[in-house]
């Protein structure tokens, strides 16, 4: 038996990137719950959701302040981002109402920025030389920017069906990478 061998027979609980495989099998069960819900109940899930993200950058905030005084290397930066995280999570969590449809459509209108941008990004690179693909990719992108920025309300009601979706598929994927892991 060779030594990998045998240091693989000694320690099944981790992957080579020494992420436990019962870490991967939770993050996946959870995502599939989360699925579920955004599909079962996508107003009262994304409020819920909603209401944490403003928790966690209220608390994000806070820490980054007091970081402040701890580290002072690029303390402007991390004052800033801190106030704007606290501003961000206060607001949030004083207006449940309608927090979730801001919190949707900003994050559409950021999609479809960064969709175009990429896009012509990677049209760009086409034109250089880079082949077809990053072109084609690219031309795709800007199409959904665009589509994304025309109906921003219609994509940013969508928004929990997508991220369902994707944490349904993601949850899966990643409960069978877990066993295969163990």
């Amino acid at each position: 038996m060779s030594m990998q061998e045998a240091s693989m027979k000694e320690a099944p609980m981790q992957s080579s990137t020494g992420v436990p495989w019962w870490l991967v099998l939770m993050e996946g069960i959870f995502a599939v719950i989360l699925g579920l819900l955004l599909f079962s109940a996508p107003a009262m899930t994304t409020a819920v959701m909603v209401q944490f993200i403003g928790i966690y950058w209220l608390v994000a905030g806070i820490f980054k302040v007091v970081s402040t005084f701890l580290d002072s290397s690029m303390w402007g930066w991390k004052l800033f981002a801190g106030v704007l995280g606290m501003i961000a999570g206060l607001l949030i969590l004083q207006h449940p109402l309608w927090s979730p449809f801001v919190l949707a459509g900003t994050l559409v209108i950021v999609l479809g920025i960064q969709g175009i941008i990429f896009g012509v990004i990677g049209i760009v690179q086409a034109f250089s030389g880079a082949g077809w693909g990053p072109g084609l990719l690219g031309g795709l992108s800007v199409i959904l920017g665009i589509l994304l920025l025309s109906n921003v309300w219609i994509a940013a009601l969508a928004t929990p069906w997508v991220i369902g979706a994707f944490a349904l598929i993601g949850g899966i994927a990643a409960v069978v990478q877990a066993f295969r892991m163990k």
